[in-house]
């Protein structure tokens, strides 16, 4: 006796409804300037006490300055733009990162774990990430930059659905 048909829901990769909070543009870039600071910082000494305020020095630091403020002033809002997610009935969507993009999708039941974190950052601003893992070898499913309310609901939600959806999650 051949198998009973599987019951699926069509999941298409598509791109989320759902935006990620305005102030993940704050976020990313207080993120991206700490990060340059700390190289700033360094070719600054570098300038002071390395032995003149010209040549390689002066030069890599107008460099990093030059790349620092080009950084902190597109990326944030170009991920602001492509950062996006969604959970279905049947899936959770999301499409992350700004230069090189990712778009996933992992239905319910292969769901795992679903984990909020707030870093330092992310608590000044009142922001979360949740992470959903699944069984793929892709790894887990991150939604950064969401409201803190939005992802203790969004954890709630992915929970119970996860318990009501049939299947092993691998």
């Amino acid at each position: 006796m051949p198998p009973a048909p599987l019951e699926t829901a069509e999941l298409t990769l598509r791109p989320p409804r759902h935006r990620v909070s305005p102030r993940a543009v704050r976020y990313w870039t207080l993120r991206a300037a700490a990060g340059w600071l700390v190289l700033l910082g360094a070719e600054l000494a570098w300038l002071l006490f390395g032995g003149g305020a010209q040549g390689p020095p002066l030069l890599a630091l107008a460099i990093t300055a030059l790349l620092a403020g080009l950084h902190v002033s597109v990326m944030p809002r170009w991920r602001y733009r492509v950062h996006r997610w969604e959970t279905t009935s049947h899936a959770v969507y999301t499409q992350s990162g700004w230069f090189d993009q990712e778009r996933r999708i992992a239905p319910l039941s292969r769901i795992q774990t679903v984990d909020s974190e707030r870093g330092p950052f992310e608590q000044l601003l009142g922001l979360a990430n949740v992470t959903v893992t699944t069984a793929s070898a892709a790894g887990p499913l991150r939604i950064d930059g969401l409201e803190r309310a939005t992802a203790e609901q969004l954890v709630d939600e992915l929970t119970a659905r996860t318990e009501a959806t049939e299947g092993d999650a691998t």
